[in-house]
């Protein structure tokens, strides 16, 4: 595999990791003000973590697109 189709694969899975970022915060949101509220707690470490792994995909973008 080449660094540009990598480049580009890192690209789309980083769009992937918003669209689920978005996602997960909207289904937060609809329990955080409700009994279910733990539900909510969940939601928010998942997307920390999603927000640390599209983080570690954005610098290893930024790595393929210096070496190119």
């Amino acid at each position: 595999m080449s660094a540009t189709s990598d480049h580009a694969e890192l690209t789309m899975l980083r769009s992937v990791l918003d669209d689920l970022v978005t996602r997960i915060v909207a289904i937060s949101d609809r329990y955080r003000d409700s009994e279910d509220s733990a539900v909510a707690a969940d939601l928010d470490g998942a997307e920390r973590t999603l927000l640390a792994a599209r983080r570690a995909v954005e610098r290893a973008v930024e790595t393929l697109r210096s070496m190119s």
